[in-house]
């Protein structure tokens, strides 16, 4: 029987690696990345190809496991992409609150116009499913857990850019049938994750390079932090089931964990002394933030696998054996 193809926007970057990774693993999907490398590490993404021994090409006319196209999910010219292509999964985007504060022009231009561009492909060419990596942005400050439930009150344009394309998504289902499926991803981190501005790389990265480490606020904020590999599970999960066209799905842990605390596990795990400044809270930024995953874990059968203080050993583990070669 002949794989079928799973289209990751941005998959050069930190999940789509991670996803990358996991599909190969399991073997059962051809993959097809789309990515303008504006943040993507193309030589990890041939060392993850070449790690599970599959093939890697840069044409879509030869046959490979991983096809790598540079491009831009705002190109008007992504027809023969999407004739190849089963399923989609969209991760390309502007991902950060104050870079979207400072030019929220920008952060609508790459994640509302970049979805429309490619729901309306999907559209097109009859694609099966599409999954829409969301965040708990869209519901702003919120009494948690968070769930699906909840009205969404952004608090920064990011937010509210990641709540439209939400919008989109609901829309094509209604409006043409588009199995869409929407991933609201809670604090993410994990291998792969070297260039990223998130708070357990920039964390670790300081560490390694000798150098403090900056909490805003008091430390108190939390977050739900769930490890890449787990999500790239459910992420292939949302592919797979059947009649959750329209459904939108919380996704974290269901752990509730500070600032403060993570920095006591990571002063555990690399054994060193860690030099902590505490700077003015940044605005826009959620106060307590964690998910109830009781909706994924009935419909989707989610159960992460990998809890904080394990994956952050695993995480750290990677960061010393590639260090700055990592990016």
């Amino acid at each position: 029987m002949m794989k079928k193809t799973i289209l990751i926007s941005g998959g050069a970057g930190f999940v789509g690696l991670n996803l990358t990774d996991y599909i190969l693993k399991i073997g059962k999907y051809k993959i097809i990345i789309l990515d303008n490398l504006s943040s993507g590490n193309l030589e990890l993404l041939k060392d993850i190809v070449k790690k599970n021994k599959a093939e890697y090409s840069e044409r879509l006319s030869e046959k490979a496991d991983v096809i790598f196209i540079k491009g831009d999910v705002r190109d008007k010219k992504l027809d023969n992409i999407f004739e190849a292509t089963d399923f989609v999964v969209h991760l390309a985007a502007q991902t950060g609150v104050i870079p979207s504060i400072e030019n929220p022009f920008s952060d609508a231009e790459i994640n509302i116009m970049g979805i429309l561009n490619l729901l309306n492909y999907s559209v097109k060419y009859k694609i099966k499913k599409f999954v829409f990596s969301s965040s708990a942005a869209p519901l702003g400050e919120q009494l948690p857990p968070l769930d699906e439930g909840k009205i969404p009150s952004p608090l920064s344009p990011y937010g509210a850019s990641k709540l439209a394309g939400e919008g989109y998504c609901k829309a094509f289902y209604g409006s043409f049938g588009v199995n869409t499926v929407v991933l609201r991803f809670s604090n993410v981190y994990g291998i792969y994750s070297y260039h990223k501005g998130s708070v357990v790389a920039e964390f670790l990265k300081r560490i390694m390079g000798k150098k403090s480490i900056y909490i805003y606020g008091d430390g108190n904020q939390t977050r739900d932090f769930i490890y890449a590999g787990d999500l790239a599970n459910v992420i292939i999960r949302a592919i797979e089931k059947k009649g959750v066209g329209g459904e939108i799905f919380q996704l974290g842990t269901g752990v509730e964990t500070s600032v403060n605390q993570l920095v006591k596990y990571i002063k555990d795990i690399v054994k060193e002394d860690v030099i902590v400044e505490y700077k003015p809270e940044r605005k826009g930024e959620i106060r307590r933030n964690w998910t109830s995953i009781r909706k994924a874990n009935k419909i989707l059968e989610f159960k992460p696998d990998i809890n904080l203080k394990k994956g952050l050993e695993l995480t750290y583990d990677w960061f010393k054996k590639r260090g700055k070669n990592a990016f």
